[in-house]
């Protein structure tokens, strides 16, 4: 049973030791989302956030830390974002491609140190753009340049804090600290949820609840399927004689998943829409055409219509073309070829690529149409119910964070009590 599982975690003193450090950094995280910059105007940032809805997502990403201008309101954003570029430099720098796809530990570890070094410029263009904008909104009062310059700096910390905690808890080797620190500033919404969903409970709004929560359930169940779902290829090896020894001769699979890109996609089409409208908010002031196309932009990416269809093809877009960087079907064919495996049916090479960029196309349809759609749900439960509480239920980013590092979280406690037992023996 489940809870015996849970007991026999907790008796394994190297695995408790772990899962309690993990519970003592997040307590840390959560400390840091609370400490806010200085000069903070909180009925200004509450009024901000109601009216500008792309902004809600940013906030909902970072757990709430954005709402609050805390230290660390950027969350992990600037990391990610650095990872992803230097992902895409690989396709214009072969030595940068080489170290990424074909490295060793070492060079492994190089490109991500690439990546902490790329997250600290990164985190200070973002802390002065968000920081200029919410002055001028009259969010921050009394920001003289002094006080700009500590505030950047101190939001620049934050994240690469919260880098270095996530760090601290990949090295544990229990799910990616990453992906757990997004989950935990994900799930540390729950209660301020549930309190506004009971506030905004009438009775002549049962019928709308029910569809909200059967809705929610099968979207849940349906990033659970799509995440866990695959298209296995069949690979056969060619039998080889070495010396009096008899090689290969073996059957496997190539497994494609039908959602290969994961939530990226989704973050990169956030970024994407929020960068307009963060622009324009902070042009509208500006005097002529300027600020007069400013305001018509802000205004446009506020229709919920208008925000849904850009959304959605951002993401289909974004899932295609991030697929594309990280997948390579020429090169998945000739690793085949050299080690002497095949498709059935297909031959070695130039058609074995063809072939996997063929299947890898058709999977790729529905996933990026169905993370589409779950990354719109929010706008389309909301206009359904009309309940705006638990977002996180029915958000695209949120689920399939949850849904990813809870499996994959699970994955790794298995793979250590099996290790242990093992031991036993």
């Amino acid at each position: 049973m489940w809870y015996q599982k849970i007991v026999q975690i907790f008796k394994i003193k190297e695995l408790r030791d772990k899962i309690l450090f993990i519970l003592f950094i997040f307590a840390i995280f959560r400390l840091m989302a609370n400490i806010p910059i200085p000069g903070v105007d909180v009925l200004a940032i509450k009024r901000f956030f109601a009216n500008f809805q792309v902004f809600s997502l940013l906030n909902l990403f970072t757990g709430g830390a954005l709402e609050k201008l805390s230290i660390v309101m950027l969350g992990l954003g600037p990391y990610i974002t650095a990872i992803v570029i230097l992902q895409l430099l690989t396709m214009v720098f072969p030595s940068l491609e080489k170290m990424y796809k074909e490295g060793g530990p070492e060079e492994r570890q190089k490109f991500e140190q690439y990546g902490r070094i790329l997250t600290c410029p990164l985190a200070a263009l973002q802390a002065l753009g968000m920081i200029t904008l919410f002055s001028r909104q009259g969010i921050l009062t009394q920001m003289s340049p002094l006080a700009k310059l500590s505030a950047v700096s101190c939001v620049t910390a934050g994240t690469v804090l919260l880098m270095w905690l996530g760090e601290l808890i990949s090295e544990k080797k229990i799910g990616n600290g990453v992906s757990l620190l997004i989950f935990a500033g994900i799930v540390a919404d729950f209660p301020n949820n549930f309190y506004q969903l009971i506030k905004s409970y009438e009775p002549t709004m049962l019928f709308n609840y029910l569809i909200f929560f059967f809705a929610a359930l099968l979207i849940i169940a349906g990033v659970v399927f799509v995440n866990e779902g695959r298209r296995n290829i069949p690979v056969s090896y060619a039998k080889r004689v070495r010396g009096m020894r008899l090689y290969g001769g073996v059957s496997t699979y190539l497994p494609l998943n039908v959602n290969p890109a994961g939530v990226m996609p989704i973050i990169f089409a956030l970024s994407i829409l929020t960068f307009p409208s963060m622009v324009s908010n902070f042009l509208s002031n500006s005097p002529g055409l300027l600020g007069k196309i400013a305001r018509e932009i802000v205004l446009t990416f506020e229709q919920p219509v208008f925000h849904a269809v850009f959304y959605f093809l951002l993401v289909v877009l974004f899932t295609f073309f991030y697929t594309l960087v990280t997948f390579d079907p020429k090169a998945i064919s000739e690793n085949l070829q050299k080690m002497g495996g095949f498709i059935p049916g297909i031959r070695p090479g130039k058609s074995t690529a063809q072939y996997l960029s063929y299947i890898l196309n058709r999977v790729l349809i529905f996933g990026a149409i169905f993370l589409g759609l779950i990354a719109i749900m929010p706008n389309i439960v909301q206009a359904l119910t009309g309940i705006k509480a638990f977002r996180f239920l029915v958000g695209g980013t949120s689920i399939l964070i949850i849904v990813s590092v809870i499996l994959e979280t699970l994955r790794q406690i298995k793979a250590e009590l099996e290790m242990r037992e093992y031991e036993t023996f």
